[in-house]
């Protein structure tokens, strides 16, 4: 769900770049958003015993 989310947040920036859209500010808010979310999901995960 986690990494969904992130998925869809980058591909939403991604869409924003290739548009040229005025919300540069926002855009880049959420890619960094997206990784940060990549990021805890990629260290939350359960370690083996």
């Amino acid at each position: 769900m986690l990494f969904t989310l992130a998925a869809i947040i980058g591909i939403l920036w991604l869409i924003g770049m290739l548009t040229s859209a005025t919300f540069g500010g926002l855009l880049h808010l959420l890619l960094i958003v997206a990784v940060v979310l990549v990021l805890v999901r990629l260290f939350s995960r359960p370690r083996a015993v």
